[in-house]
């Protein structure tokens, strides 16, 4: 349960700061502070079982027909990502109190941030793949609302967009391979697949496998070409771009590739493919970062560049090569973060992140000077900071690649001049900003920020430091356990020391130094010929005029199908039908059963001449709506007679009242139509129409002869005999509902929830023809005789409308139809009475009434799997009450509760939409000029 805790806690907790925000912006970001730190608390006690290789875990059967579990398991590699993801998130909450402004809405963005934090470590916690797969897409959807944080800003939203879209892609291509994975190893267990690696990589479909995942794995972590979408994410505010760039979004990509290290690494493709895709992405971005005069764009280009240094190493498929890829994630984690929020500070401090504006900042914020210069030098990989260590361990692992591979020792060559480039992009940001120029001419008066934005950088600067002088102690035994869950419990020997002696990787190491010092020297020069000879080849450009081609595509498709035509759209959509159900029978022949002859009785021939009339009068008198409306209701009453004569009261009591319903909204919508219809089709339209409809109606008439004469068995059987003992009720259909079908009908009422409130955004600004009255209307808006029969009838139907829910699970009866019987009842007041005195009475706005009921279907659902059982796993029991007896208590009723308020309130919503519009048509003597609270 504490694992289960640790997951739940940020996506529970991002529902308290916009609840207190009004108290002030500090007690919602000491709300929002709260919930890592007590997840935190949750987790560092789980420490020394996970060091010693233990794994917990937490796991309830969610979907077990598919291999999906609620699986929550803790090993060395989830501990590390876990606590990434907290521990800095608790930096980035301080830290955000202070950089956003009194403008900026603090109580969405931390609850957007909890929702990211929450995806992040669900992501990292789970134990199960398709589990993984949710989370993982949580991270894109979650992002994307953080990137698009400023929607008042056009790169804000094309930056979300672009992040969601390249993302997204591949999270539908990781899906594909942990759906093959699933299929190989027959289990979506993460435990299962981990000691499968050998039965996956022999499989024939391990090239695709592995295809997949690493699109996956690529575009979430910005390689290159997926890497475009990185610097436009640049657009979210420096918090944002903090926690994205070093504990979150874009280590989801090489997590996934640690994660799955055991079960995919090791093989020629998989080197030939991680290993170009991270050489390429380090190279790329390390030389893109030296070129950025915005300060953030340099940080995310070098980032691009790190996370192309760890996915090499994960490439190189030994556990040396993990053990360095995992020290490096580590270290990238505290120093780019504290790049980052340095960069948000000097961006708060002078008004902007122009490195060709900013300058001499050295005099007037040297304490920031000072914590940007330890961050930039433990990126650059100086000596004494933790950036060092993990890059020697990096020039150590390409200096190891096998002798027999090709390109062995463009690998080192390569990785020198990223070092080159990274000491020449870490020098820029501290001389251009710091040092260069007199200090004047910003946007700001520079000064230094407020005590405790600072206090977060302070504490990554200081572990920068400490991690560089006692590795051993600060960060080996956590090394050594995510390692030795990465690898699959192989552990090499782990060497941190900050001396190795004179060697390779140390020649490399002055090499960088000496060479970026240098380069950053004739940097002008290079920046003058880039701009002059070397013409760049946009990535984010080729895929903007991809997207717009695609969108072009589709403004002609949709220009050529969408007329307007409701007509039309009915015409494609019965000639679709016709095609999909006439295939099968061209390819495999008619498949007519042996029964020759179905028996019918008088009673059922007589039922079914009615219903052709009443469809065929529907089309004679198509053109005067009321009596078409009218015409097709009588087919609704047979279909409710045919439920009745087959034995489903439910089922017929439903049709029935739904059948009022409807007939009812109909003549509110048809109150503002004309009474008849516009002119007719043409003759040869009616012709060809005539033809598709006799065809589709054959067609429909064919297939239902073919499965009347065919032999059957029904499911009917199964919940006749198990409606009682596992569902609790006697009434099948309403234990359907609630019961074995359950996630079915909360679906349905989300949908019809959903449907209301669309309804209302539609009508919303519509308004009747105030000059024309309605032809359904008399002058009397509330007869007497319908007020004095509908004013005292309410208590009545809704008393029924209360028995008939009560008595749901083991009678005809249940929550929808007792929402739909007070529909109705309410629906005869506003007919009986004027929208204005109705809706002052009701006093309840439906739109929160549809969010409660939908909450309450969901919490009862949630409530069952808290005690142990599946989602929607509703109980039952039966209990003695004095002088009444037995009486049965089910779970049932909550989630009967929670149909009735949802359907209820959309047919009020519905309700209301209409006749509000009805009363911007009234006369101004009418009873609009009473006012109408509802759109008050």
């Amino acid at each position: 349960m504490t694992l289960l805790l640790i997951v739940l806690l940020p996506f529970l907790g991002a529902l308290i700061p916009p609840l207190l925000i009004r108290r002030g912006r500090t007690v919602a970001a000491l709300a929002a502070g709260a919930v890592p730190v007590a997840a935190l608390a949750l987790l560092i006690p789980l420490w020394p079982t996970v060091r010693d290789g233990g794994v917990p875990r937490w796991r309830i059967p969610w979907l077990p027909q598919i291999g999906l579990e609620f699986d929550i398991r803790l090993d060395g590699l989830a501990f590390l990502f876990a606590a990434l993801v907290l521990g800095i998130g608790v930096l980035i909450v301080v830290y955000a109190r202070y950089y956003l402004s009194e403008r900026d809405p603090m109580g969405r963005f931390y609850a957007l941030l909890l929702l990211f934090m929450g995806a992040m470590t669900g992501l990292a916690l789970s134990g199960n793949l398709l589990l993984s797969a949710i989370f993982w897409e949580l991270t894109s959807l979650s992002s994307f609302l953080l990137i698009g944080y400023w929607t008042h800003r056009a790169d804000a939203r094309d930056g979300a967009r672009t992040a969601l879209a390249v993302t997204g892609l591949g999270g539908l291509a990781l899906l594909g391979g942990v759906l093959l994975i699933g299929r190989i190893v027959g289990s979506f267990d993460l435990d299962v697949v981990l000691a499968s690696g050998a039965l996956v990589k022999a499989d024939p479909l391990y090239p695709v496998v592995l295809t997949l995942v690493l699109l996956g794995a690529f575009t979430k972590s910005a390689q290159v070409p997926f890497h475009f979408w990185l610097p436009g994410a640049m657009a979210a505010p420096t918090p944002v771009s903090a926690y994205l760039h070093s504990a979150t979004m874009v280590k989801a990509g090489v997590f996934l590739l640690a994660r799955l290290f055991p079960v995919l690494a090791g093989t020629d493709l998989w080197f030939t493919l991680v290993v170009g895709a991270g050489l390429l992405t380090l190279i790329v971005g390390a030389y893109s970062a030296m070129f950025q005069n915005d300060l953030k764009g340099l940080l995310a280009y070098s980032t691009i560049s790190h996370l192309g240094l760890i996915t090499l190493l994960f490439g190189f498929g030994t556990a040396e090569a993990a053990v360095a890829a995992l020290f490096h994630l580590i270290n990238h984690a505290t120093f780019k973060a504290s790049l980052f929020m340095a960069a948000g500070i000097i961006d708060h401090e002078t008004g902007t992140r122009d490195m060709r504006t900013l300058n001499g900042l050295w005099r007037t914020m040297p304490y920031t000077g000072v914590l940007a210069v330890i961050a930039a030098s433990a990126m650059a990989g100086v000596p004494l900071f933790n950036g060092f260590l993990s890059k020697e361990m990096f020039f150590a692992e390409t200096l190891a690649v096998p002798p027999g591979v090709a390109w062995r020792w463009v690998i080192p060559a390569a990785a020198t001049l990223y070092g080159v480039f990274s000491v020449t992009y870490s020098i820029r940001f501290v001389y251009e900003v710091f040092f260069s120029g007199p200090g004047t001419g910003m946007p700001k008066e520079p000064h230094e920020a407020p005590r405790w934005m600072r206090i977060p950088v302070e504490v990554l600067a200081v572990l920068a430091i400490l991690v560089g002088i006692f590795p051993n102690l600060i960060v080996r035994p956590l090394l050594t356990a995510s390692a030795a869950a990465t690898t699959g419990g192989v552990i090499p020997p782990i060497e941190l020391h900050v001396w190795h002696g004179f060697n390779l990787p140390l020649l490399m190491t002055v090499i960088a130094l000496v060479g970026g010092f240098f380069l950053f020297r004739r940097l002008n020069v290079l920046l003058s010929v880039r701009g002059g000879y070397v013409r760049s080849v946009s990535a984010k450009g080729l895929f903007d005029d991809g997207l717009f081609a695609v969108l072009r595509m589709a403004r002609r498709l949709t220009r050529t199908l969408e007329t307007g035509s409701l007509q039309r759209y009915v015409l494609y959509f019965v000639l679709a039908a016709i095609v999909l159900a006439v295939a099968p029978v061209v390819r495999h022949g008619w498949p007519l059963g042996a029964e020759t002859s179905v028996p019918a009785d008088g009673p059922l021939i007589a039922g079914w001449g009615v219903l052709v009339a009443c469809a065929i009068g529907t089309v004679v008198w198509r053109r005067q709506r009321l009596v078409a409306l009218i015409v097709i209701s009588g087919a609704g009453v047979m279909v409710t007679l045919a439920f009745a004569r087959i034995g489903a009261p439910d089922l017929a009591l439903t049709q029935l009242l739904v059948e009022v319903v409807t007939t009812m909204l109909l003549l509110l919508a048809l109150h503002h139509l004309p009474q008849e219809a516009a002119a007719g089709s043409s003759r040869g339209r009616l012709v060809r129409d005539g033809a598709i409809a006799l065809t589709a109606g054959a067609g429909m008439a064919a297939i239902t002869w073919a499965v009347l004469t065919r032999p059957f068995s029904s499911i009917s059987t199964y919940f006749l005999e198990n409606a009682k003992t596992q569902g609790g009720g006697t009434n099948v259909v309403n234990v359907i509902l609630v019961d074995f079908r359950g996630f079915d009908t909360l679906g349905e009422i989300a949908v019809i929830g959903i449907a209301a409130l669309g309804v209302t955004m539609m009508l919303d600004g519509l308004h009747a023809d105030p000059r024309g009255r309605p032809f359904l209307m008399s002058r009397d808006r509330t007869p007497l005789i319908l007020t004095s029969i509908a004013r005292p009838l309410l208590p009545f139907a809704l008393m029924m409308s209360v028995y008939i829910f009560l008595r749901g699970h083991n009678m005809p009866g249940g929550g929808f139809i007792a929402a739909i019987l007070t529909s109705i009842a309410i629906m005869l007041q506003f007919m009986a009475n004027g929208i204005p005195w109705t809706a002052a009475r009701l006093r309840v706005r439906p739109q929160p009434v549809i969010a409660w009921g939908v909450l309450i279907a969901v919490a009862t659902g949630v409530a069952s799997m808290l005690y142990g059982s599946t989602f929607l796993d509703l109980a039952f029991t039966y209990v003695d009450f004095p002088l009444i007896g037995e009486v049965e208590l089910a779970t049932a009723l909550f989630f009967d509760l929670g149909v009735y308020l949802t359907v209820v309130a959309a047919v009020i919503l519905m309700l209301t939409a209409l006749g509000a519009l009805s009363s911007d048509a009234a006369a101004p003597d009418d009873y609009a000029s009473e006012g109408d609270p509802w759109r008050s």
